[in-house]
């Protein structure tokens, strides 16, 4: 089958905070706890309903479902306030913007599947001219499930698709079996700190350094499927 949705993790795969984004995180944490953050549980290919519970934990704290909503709204108005300053100290990744506009000109569908709040992810990929190539609305984000391979199951059913029509996109061990638990072929991008030999022992159908390489970008994420 040909592909027909494109899944894009967001951080470290299509956007680079440069450290932004766990400041970020720290104001919302202490908005929320009254404690300023002194460490961050381990944030690659996590969600943040999950990071917020463990970075809680490291601090000596025991948080409920509702300490994570009242969380999550601290920080989406971080991000809406500082959304200048994440602007001018991260970047879109290599390549990214190209790929994303070079696959919305096949008409094909695009979206995140991102262990980010949406607000954030939005915030995020309007700062650095992404937004406009994906439809977030069947997205899949932090508030919908703390689980990866839940979030993908959230995002093909919002965009009505198989697990045969669509390919995910991510750049951490976590993002490959996620989209292998719901039988998505998965094409992963070594730009965080996964190198590329632990992207294919995950599983990934397919590997790259980067999103440089547009022509071959698109091919992989268009090929047909058996």
């Amino acid at each position: 089958m040909t592909t027909r949705l494109v899944l894009w993790d967001i951080d470290h795969t299509l956007v680079d905070t440069r450290g932004i984004g766990q400041s970020l995180f720290g104001e919302a944490f202490r908005a929320v706890t009254g404690r300023t953050m002194e460490r961050q549980a381990r944030p690659d290919g996590s969600t943040d309903q999950i990071i917020f519970r463990e970075t809680a934990r490291l601090h000596g704290l025991t948080t409920r479902h509702e300490d994570f909503g009242a969380f999550a709204a601290a920080l989406a108005e971080t991000h809406h306030r500082r959304a200048g300053e994440l602007q001018s100290a991260g970047r879109a990744l290599p390549g990214a913007e190209a790929a994303l506009s070079a696959l919305s000109r096949t008409g094909l569908r695009q979206s995140v599947v991102t262990g980010n709040i949406r607000p954030a992810a939005a915030v995020k990929l309007t700062a650095f001219g992404l937004a406009q190539h994906l439809d977030l609305a069947i997205g899949a984000y932090a508030e919908d499930d703390e689980d990866r391979a839940s979030l993908v199951a959230h995002a093909l059913r919002r965009a009505a698709r198989t697990a045969a029509d669509a390919v995910l996109v991510g750049d951490t061990p976590a993002d490959v079996r996620a989209g292998k638990h719901q039988g998505v072929r998965v094409v992963a991008v070594a730009t965080g700190r996964s190198s590329e030999q632990e992207l294919a022992a995950a599983g990934a159908d397919a590997v790259l350094p980067d999103l440089a390489d547009t022509p071959r970008v698109i091919d992989l994420l268009t090929q047909a499927t058996s």
